[in-house]
């Protein structure tokens, strides 16, 4: 077995394409998004981790129920939650204040990794930072953006003489009481430093001015997969892959949870259409969101275990329970990983063909909504808020604890 982790290039990166060979032109909105084949390659390649057929199904009809039961849409957790900030409605492209929450959105998935604390007691101050959102990120840095500081904007953060290390050290310093520093600050900085110095030497100094670049390429009709593969092609720290087994297997988790941030912080309040369309992606069918996947974390496959859509054999549970290390693209945790993005995809399947029987429209299950949903489901168990009626689950698993840039 041969894993080849592919990591940051340092080069320069060349940031034109000539159209003629792009592609994604043409057929953006038809185009199979990578991570699909590649982790189920990896799925059955590392065959350790295993999707039930049966927990699909039971899985299945219950988030169904609850996703029309709460009315869940992609601006449930997103314009509910104080941590988020959303442009003011009814949508305005003036508003300078748009490109405030692009520079936002963009930062926080740019940090968006490794929260989970190594202490990993139940009373640790740092136990639970971590966050599809980037929780932690997102408070520190609405504080500090609150204090007059214009951390967001990457003019500021890619300068070490505007921002120095000293700064942002000082932003992320441990809670009051608690001895443990955030995770990989470091590395923190450097993706700060390399994302922020892309960003003004190619799009203006905005991610505002790298979503008006994408909307340029692609005739304002560009997809959210096409969106996502200009992050990765243009960002190097937003690569997240490996090669197993003789292939190149893509994750993406970042990329993708950036453009469906995006996607959901600017969702209208009636679902996007011919005649109401989604601001940022206004092509004939808005951003083409179905064709991303879940965004393959730590939190949502401890959930799909508890769900038993998840099956985990006895040698893994061992090295959750022992807290075992598990490093980036070994075996169990590219399986932990390729198989949530294999199962989350044959629930979405199976939640359209009940609802193709019920004659609903299908286009509005994803699974970037089934993610944002199982990852509230997963905090509400968490705290306690929450829990699993109706259907028969296992107990919650430890989380895998991989310490990465990627996730």
């Amino acid at each position: 077995m041969t894993v080849t982790i592919l990591k940051p290039a340092s080069e320069h990166i060349s940031y034109s394409r000539s159209k003629e060979k792009d592609e994604d032109i043409g057929n953006g909105q038809t185009e199979e998004n990578p991570v699909i084949a590649s982790t189920e390659y990896a799925f059955q390649k590392t065959n350790l981790v295993h999707v039930s057929d049966d927990g699909v199904k039971i899985a299945a009809r219950y988030i169904y129920h609850n996703l029309k039961v709460r009315s869940y849409t992609p601006r449930t957790s997103r314009r509910s939650h104080p941590l988020h900030i959303c442009p003011p409605e009814p949508f305005n492209p003036s508003d300078p204040f748009n490109k405030s929450v692009l520079d936002w959105t963009f930062l926080i998935a740019a940090l968006n990794f490794s929260f989970w604390s190594e202490r990993g007691d139940e009373d640790s101050p740092y136990r639970l930072l971590e966050s599809s959102s980037g929780a932690k990120s997102r408070r520190v840095l609405r504080s500090v953006a609150d204090d007059g500081i214009p951390i967001t904007d990457p003019k500021f953060y890619s300068s070490d003489i505007l921002c120095p290390d000293s700064l942002i050290e000082h932003i992320f310093r441990p809670v009051e009481g608690c001895s443990e520093t955030i995770p990989l600050l470091q590395s923190r900085i450097a993706i700060m430093r390399e994302v922020g110095h892309i960003l003004c030497m190619n799009f203006g100094g905005s991610f505002k001015g790298f979503m008006d670049a994408f909307q340029s390429r692609y005739n304002n009709e560009g997809t959210a997969l096409q969106l996502v593969k200009m992050v990765t092609e243009t960002f190097p720290s937003f690569r997240d892959e490996v090669w197993y087994e003789g292939r190149r297997v893509y994750l993406w988790k970042r990329a993708q949870i950036l453009v469906a941030e995006t996607w959901a912080a600017f969702y209208p309040p009636s679902p996007p259409s011919p005649s109401n369309p989604h601001p940022l992606f206004p092509g004939p069918r808005g951003a083409c969101i179905h064709q991303l996947t879940m965004f393959a974390d730590y939190r949502v496959p401890q959930i799909l275990h508890h769900l038993r859509i998840l099956d985990y054999p006895p040698s893994l549970l061992s090295l959750l329970h022992a807290g075992a290390t598990l490093e980036y693209g070994s075996r169990e945790e590219l399986s932990l990983r390729s198989a949530s993005i294999v199962a989350v995809e044959r629930v979405r399947e199976e939640i359209c063909c009940l609802m193709g029987e019920n004659g609903e429209d299908e286009d509005g299950v994803t699974s970037v909504l089934i993610d944002f949903y199982l990852w509230d489901l997963a905090k509400e168990i968490e705290t306690g808020d929450g829990n699993v009626e109706g259907i028969q689950t296992v107990a919650v698993a430890p989380i895998h604890r991989t310490r990465s840039i990627w996730y």
